[in-house]
């Protein structure tokens, strides 16, 4: 096994890093999405009402 191959090499704590970033970001959108989608169907209706009238 070369120096490289450790688990906690550079590159191995890189990419375990960009995958808890991804994480992050995803579940910080998933509660945006959560929360947001009740007032974007509001706004949406509000279109639509402008538009009908």
């Amino acid at each position: 096994m070369g120096f490289c191959d450790r688990r906690n090499s550079l590159k191995m704590r890189r990419r375990k890093a960009q995958a808890k970033k991804k994480a992050r970001l995803a579940r910080r959108s998933a509660a945006n999405m959560a929360a947001g989608a009740a007032p974007a169907e509001k706004k949406a209706t509000k279109k639509a009402a402008a538009k009908a009238s």
